[in-house]
């Protein structure tokens, strides 16, 4: 069975650019993760959009919530 495309979107409570880093470095580590991109105005990048296959969005909100306190998903939808 082939799994769908999807993009993640998740609010992540992150204060620097060096908290980008960190999200960044744990997203990359996610399989079948395609892209990641982060929304917002300048430090205030809080809005991450993950485009992947198979990509499991309550894993992925799992392992950012060990690093930051609060991560929110807000959709998840087929590409």
């Amino acid at each position: 069975m082939k799994c769908k495309t999807k993009k993640i979107v998740m609010k992540v409570s992150m204060n620097c650019q060096k908290c980008q880093q960190k999200a960044f470095k744990i997203i990359a580590e996610a399989d079948g993760m395609a892209s990641v991109s982060f929304l917002g105005l300048g430090e205030e990048r809080d809005i991450v959009v993950v485009i992947g296959e198979g990509v499991d969005a309550c894993n992925l909100a799992k392992s950012l919530r060990k690093k930051f306190k609060t991560t929110d998903i807000i959709s998840v939808a087929d590409v």
